[in-house]
């Protein structure tokens, strides 16, 4: 069976779920906004720049899971899907996953966002195989630490290749679709990498190297 492998923010959607969602917890006063946004920001653009301090941020980001409730998270992620990430779904994106799944390949986003914050979005994409950066649960709750390897560059790699032996999938012919500079080492990795409304770095890669870039904007 191919792969057929997705990165998420950028790529499948017209926007970051996982700024964006610090940016919603703000708008909404569920958050000290001043402070919150400064660091969010902060933390996005050592991102776009590919030297994001991966634990630090998910430390930040993840601290607001082990200060609630499921219920109470479960409601907030509702209405952040609603408000913020209905309207940026992709159409193209959804078509691309459908000429995928119409061929038979098996469907996979993996991204740096945590699992909170995806899990609902992968579903709501009709795509079942989620690798995501782990969020740590205790007694049934968050702890707001991070879990295993963040999956976030060379992560997603590590965090790939566990999931292919325990499944006896092969990456053989496999197709991986990004726009982010931080995914170069699974681009590389696959037969079809290919640039999705790529930054500046992916674009220069992907131009040098031959790689299709196409936009799904």
């Amino acid at each position: 069976m191919r792969l057929a492998l997705f990165d998420l923010d950028n790529t499948l959607l017209a926007g970051d779920s996982d700024h964006s969602w610090g940016e919603w917890l703000c708008q909404r006063g569920l958050v000290d906004a001043g402070e919150y946004q400064a660091r969010n920001d902060a933390f996005y653009a050592d991102y776009m720049a590919g030297t994001l301090d991966v634990f630090a941020y998910q430390a930040f980001t993840q601290a607001i899971l082990g200060r609630n409730s499921l219920d109470q998270l479960d409601t907030w992620h509702r209405q952040f899907m609603q408000e913020v990430i209905e309207p940026i779904v992709l159409a193209k994106g959804e078509a691309l996953l459908a000429e995928h799944r119409a061929a038979g390949d098996k469907l996979v986003i993996i991204t740096a966002t945590n699992r909170f914050v995806t899990g609902p979005i992968a579903a709501r994409l009709g795509v079942e195989t989620l690798i995501a950066t782990e969020c740590e649960m205790l007694d049934g709750l968050y702890t707001g630490r991070t879990f295993d390897v963040p999956c976030f560059q060379g992560g997603k790699v590590t965090r790939l290749n566990r999931w292919l032996e325990e499944t006896g999938l092969k990456l053989d012919d496999a197709y991986f679709y990004s726009d982010s500079r931080n995914d170069l080492p699974l681009l590389e990795l696959v037969a079809n990498p290919v640039a999705v409304d790529p930054d500046d770095t992916l674009r220069a890669t992907a131009t040098e190297r031959g790689w299709p870039v196409i936009s799904l904007r």
